[in-house]
C-alpha cells in the first residue's frame, strides 16, 4: 500500500487544513493535525487559535478530536444511526453540536454485502460506526468499518434524588452498574421512569432528561420500558390511521376468486391469540394421500406498496408481542379484524393447495386467491382435547380474536359446525392423519430437533401477575407448525419455478470456529465431533439419542444450539440448515410479518393474481412494486434487525416480569441449573419458570476458582469443586430488581440441603458467604473491583 505524500512542515494554511481533515482515513482533530504538520510547542497554541477562527468564519465544524468541513462531513467519521426509513439505515454524525445552526446531515449507510460466518450483525437505530464517507448526486453515503461500543447504554432509568439534593439516572438495563448525574431533569419527579441524553462527551458530565415515561412499577409498565429502550415504533402516523378504514373498505370480488366458503376450514391458534393468519383443512384423497390447504390472510390486497400503510408496516417490520400489550405491524382495523381470519366471516385468503402423497411428500402446489369462510377458531389446548375424545373445556375455542390490544383470556361461546361436536372431531381427525403423513417426511428429513422451553406470562385484569409457567408443547403445535413450514416450501419453490424474486428465510451451517469451541467443549465431556465429516442436523440429533441422562442431554442441547448461526432474511438462497431444506421462505403470517407480505407480492405478480383496481386514491396494484424489486437486500437486512430487536424487547420485558413475580420469594431457595460460566461467576435459571440470575464469584467463599473456557466451568484449585454449565444445584435468592429484569443467587446454607455441584468432594462444606469479608491472600472477598479467588486459565507455553 504506497504511502500518503508528506505533507509540507510547519503552521500550515487555512486551505491545507482543510485538505488534511478531507483526506484524512482517519477522524482529524486537533492532535493529529498538530502531528500532521509536525507542530510543536507555541505552534501548537497557535494551531489552535487558527482553528478557532477558522470555525467562527465558518470554514470548519465540528469539535477539536474531530473536524469538518462546515457543511460536509469528514472522510472518516463516527456515526450514529437514528433511523430506518424504507429499508435504508440513516446516520448521522456522533459529535454534531447541538448549539450549530441548522440540522445535523443525514447519511444513507450502506452495509457491506457479506455471507456464512463473516457476516457481521445487523445494525440498528441507536448503534455507533466508524464509517468512511462520500458524496453522491443523491447526498452523503456511509460504509461502516466497525460497530463502536455504545454511548447510549443506560440512558433510560429512574430518576434518584440524594440526601444532598443531587438527581441521579439509575439504569434499568442489567449491564450497566453505575448510575449517570442528571444535569437537566426538566420537569421529571423522583421515583419516574425517564429517557435521558448525554450533554457532553465525558460521562461525568451527566445526562438530562427529554422524555419523561411515567411510574415504573405500574401495571402494564415493563413492555413500554422495552418500547422506549429499544426504540420500536408504536404510535401510528395520522396518514396511517386515516388511510387503514378507507383500506379495510376495499371490496372482494367473487369473480376473481376462488370459492372457498363450502370448506370447512379451521383456525388453531393460542387461546390468546391477537390476530388469526392462517387456518387449514385437509381430507384423504382415497389413494393413501390427502388433498390440503392452507388459507392466509391476504394481506397483500389491503396493504399495497406505495401506500402509507404499506411505508409504516416496511419500518415496523414486524408485530411485537408482550404479555401486557402487542404493538402490530398494521393498524388494528385490519390485524384484529378485516385480514384477521374469524370464524364465520367472510375473509380474503391467499389459498396454498397441497396434495400431500402416501410417503408425506407434498407431490403438488398450486397458490389462489380466494374467498374463505372460517368454520372454527379454536384453541391449542382444546383442538388437543377433542382429538384425544376428552370433553370440551369449558369456554369454547379461541373466540372472535377482539381488539389487538386486549389482554383478556376470556372468551365467548363460538357457534357449532354442522353436525355438531362429531364434525369437529372428524375435521381435527383429518389433519392429524394428514400430520402423521407429513411428519414421517419430516422424520426421513431429520431437521434439527432442540426441545426449547417457551415462558408465558398470564397476567390478570388490573394487569398484574397471575402466574409465569413454561408452555407445554402438543401435538396440536406440531400440526400447525408442519402445515405451516409445507406451504412455506411450497411458496418459495413457487417462485422459483417462475425465476421471480424470492425474500428467502436463510439459516446457515454451524462456521468451522464454532464447531471447533463445541468440539472441544464436548471433549471436556469424553464425547467426539469428527469435523472431517459433512456436518448436518441429523449429527446433532443422533448425538442428542446417544445420550440417555436428562441433564446430560440438557447441557449437549444447550452447547448445540449456541453453536448455531442466527437465521436471516436475504434474496439469495444458502438454504435452511435446521429444517433441512433446500429452499424456505415466509409465507403465513403477512399479518405480522413483513417479510411475508413481500413473498405474497411476488406469487400475486407471479401467477397473474392481480385484482380489479380499486376506486379512490389507494394504489391499484398489489404485486412487487419497481422499488420493491430494486431494494429486495436492503429492505431483508431492514426486517432481519427488526426481528432481533423485537426478539430482544420481548425477553428483556419476560425477564422484567420474572424479576416482579420473584420479588416476594427473595430468600427462598430454589431448584436451578447453570446456564453458563465466566471469570466473575456464574449464570442460573429457576427450572420451570427460567430468569437467568448471577451468582458473583466473591460469594463462593475464599477458595481460588480458576475458570475453564473450554468446559465451561469454575474449578477450585483446593477442592476441585466445579461448576459447569448444565449443573443442577439449589440456590437462594438474594436479590430480585424488577426494573432490570435482573436476578441474584448465592449459594444456600450447607445445611439446607443443597445438592453438592459436580466434582465437589463428599467431606467439603462450602464456606457460606454470609457475615463480615473474609481473606482470601491479600484480596478481601466481596470487596469492590476484580474479586480475589479467580484465576484465569491461560493458553499453555
Amino acid at each position: 500500500m504506497p504511502k500518503p505524500p508528506k505533507l509540507p512542515q510547519g503552521m500550515p494554511t487555512r486551505q491545507q487544513v482543510l485538505d488534511f481533515i478531507q483526506s484524512s482515513d482517519i477522524p482529524a482533530g486537533k492532535r493529529e493535525i498538530a502531528k500532521a504538520f509536525g507542530l510543536k510547542g507555541q505552534e501548537k497554541i497557535k494551531l489552535k487559535a487558527l482553528l478557532k477562527d477558522m470555525a467562527e468564519e465558518g470554514l470548519i465544524d465540528g469539535k477539536k478530536s474531530a473536524y469538518h468541513r462546515m457543511g460536509g462531513v469528514p472522510k472518516v467519521t463516527t456515526l450514529r444511526i437514528v433511523d430506518v426509513d424504507d429499508g435504508e439505515l440513516i446516520a448521522e454524525p456522533d459529535n454534531w453540536d447541538p448549539e450549530a445552526p441548522g440540522k445535523p446531515p443525514r447519511l444513507i449507510v450502506r452495509e457491506p454485502k457479506v455471507r456464512g460466518a463473516k457476516r457481521p450483525p445487523a445494525l440498528k437505530r441507536g448503534d455507533r460506526i466508524l464509517a468512511r464517507t462520500e458524496e453522491t448526486e443523491r447526498g452523503w453515503i456511509a460504509h461502516p468499518m466497525k460497530k463502536l461500543p455504545a454511548r447510549t447504554e443506560g440512558l433510560m432509568g429512574i430518576v434518584e434524588i440524594d440526601k444532598t439534593g443531587k438527581a441521579w439516572l439509575a439504569p434499568v438495563d442489567k449491564r450497566v452498574r453505575q448510575s449517570s448525574p442528571i444535569a437537566d431533569l426538566g420537569a421529571a419527579e423522583e421515583g419516574q421512569l425517564v429517557i435521558a441524553e448525554r450533554v457532553g462527551r465525558s460521562e461525568r458530565a451527566g445526562v438530562k432528561v427529554i422524555e419523561v415515561v411515567g411510574d415504573p412499577l405500574a401495571p402494564r409498565s415493563f413492555s413500554l420500558i422495552a418500547i422506549a429502550k429499544h426504540g420500536i415504533p408504536h404510535i401510528f402516523p395520522e396518514e396511517v390511521l386515516e388511510e387503514a378504514p378507507r383500506a379495510a373498505k376495499l371490496k372482494l370480488s367473487e369473480k376473481t376468486r376462488e370459492d372457498l366458503r363450502h370448506l370447512p376450514i379451521v383456525a388453531i391458534d393460542p387461546a390468546d391469540a391477537r390476530d388469526h393468519d392462517d387456518a387449514i383443512w385437509a381430507e384423504p384423497d382415497g389413494q393413501g394421500g390427502f388433498n390440503a390447504l392452507v388459507a392466509i390472510a391476504d394481506v397483500s390486497f389491503y396493504v399495497r406498496p406505495g401506500s402509507a400503510l404499506d411505508r409504516e408496516a416496511r419500518k415496523r417490520g414486524n408485530s411485537v408481542y408482550f404479555p401486557d400489550r402487542v404493538v402490530p405491524m398494521l393498524p388494528e382495523v385490519l390485524s384484529a379484524d378485516v385480514c384477521s381470519l374469524k370464524e364465520g366471516e367472510d375473509r380474503a385468503a391467499m389459498a396454498c393447495h397441497l396434495h400431500i402423497n402416501a410417503d408425506g411428500k407434498v407431490s403438488s402446489f398450486r397458490f389462489t386467491r380466494a374467498l374463505v369462510r372460517i368454520a372454527r377458531n379454536i384453541a391449542y389446548e382444546d383442538a388437543q382435547a377433542i382429538v384425544n375424545s376428552k370433553p370440551l373445556p369449558s369456554g369454547g375455542g379461541v373466540g372472535d380474536g377482539g381488539s389487538a390490544s386486549d389482554m383478556s383470556n376470556t372468551h365467548p361461546p363460538t357457534p357449532s359446525l354442522k353436525g355438531g361436536g362429531d364434525d369437529v372431531r372428524q375435521i381435527l381427525q383429518n389433519l392429524w392423519a394428514a400430520w402423521r403423513a407429513l411428519a414421517a417426511a419430516r422424520d426421513a428429513r431429520d431437521p434439527l430437533e432442540l426441545e426449547l422451553p417457551e415462558r408465558r406470562v398470564v397476567l390478570d385484569e388490573q394487569g398484574r401477575i397471575a402466574s409465569i409457567a413454561i408452555r407445554e408443547r402438543l401435538d396440536a403445535h406440531r400440526v400447525v407448525e408442519d402445515f405451516m413450514i409445507a406451504a412455506n416450501v411450497a411458496a418459495a419453490k413457487a417462485l422459483e419455478a417462475k425465476t421471480a424474486p424470492v425474500v428467502y428465510r436463510i439459516h446457515e451451517p454451524p462456521s468451522r470456529e464454532k464447531l471447533i469451541a463445541l468440539r472441544d467443549y464436548l471433549a471436556t465431556m469424553g464425547k467426539k465431533l469428527a469435523l472431517g465429516q459433512v456436518v448436518t442436523p441429523g449429527l446433532f440429533n443422533r448425538m442428542l439419542k446417544d445420550i440417555s441422562d436428562e441433564a446430560e442431554k440438557a447441557l449437549v442441547m444447550e452447547a448445540v444450539l449456541r453453536s448455531q448461526t442466527q437465521a436471516y432474511y436475504g434474496p439469495a438462497n444458502a438454504g435452511h440448515f435446521g429444517l433441512s431444506l433446500g429452499s424456505y421462505a415466509h409465507f403465513t403470517s403477512p399479518i405480522r410479518r413483513y417479510s411475508d407480505l413481500l413473498v405474497h407480492r411476488a406469487l400475486v405478480d407471479a401467477y397473474k393474481l392481480e385484482q380489479p383496481a380499486p376506486p379512490g386514491s389507494i394504489p391499484a396494484t398489489s404485486g412487487l412494486s419497481d422499488r420493491d424489486r430494486a431494494s429486495l437486500e436492503q429492505v431483508s437486512d431492514a426486517i432481519s434487525q427488526t426481528e432481533r430487536r423485537a426478539m430482544e424487547a420481548e425477553r428483556d420485558t419476560i425477564d422484567r416480569y420474572v424479576a416482579a413475580w420473584l420479588l416476594g420469594r427473595v430468600g427462598e431457595v430454589f431448584d436451578t441449573r447453570i446456564t453458563g460460566v465466566q471469570s466473575f461467576g456464574f449464570f442460573a435459571t429457576i427450572t420451570g419458570l427460567g430468569g437467568d440470575g448471577l451468582v458473583p464469584i466473591s460469594t463462593l467463599g475464599s477458595e481460588y476458582f480458576r475458570h475453564d473456557e473450554a468446559a465451561k466451568a469454575l474449578v477450585g484449585t483446593d477442592s476441585g469443586t466445579t461448576y459447569a454449565t448444565g449443573d443442577r444445584l439449589k440456590l437462594r435468592l438474594a436479590e430480585a430488581n424488577a426494573l432490570t429484569g435482573s436476578l441474584k443467587f448465592v449459594l444456600p446454607d450447607a445445611d439446607s440441603g443443597a445438592i453438592e455441584p459436580r466434582g465437589a468432594r463428599p467431606d467439603e462444606r462450602r464456606r457460606s458467604s454470609g457475615g463480615p469479608p473474609k481473606k482470601a491472600g491479600k484480596f478481601m472477598v466481596g470487596k469492590r473491583g476484580r474479586p480475589g479467588n479467580i484465576r484465569h486459565q491461560g493458553r499453555k507455553k
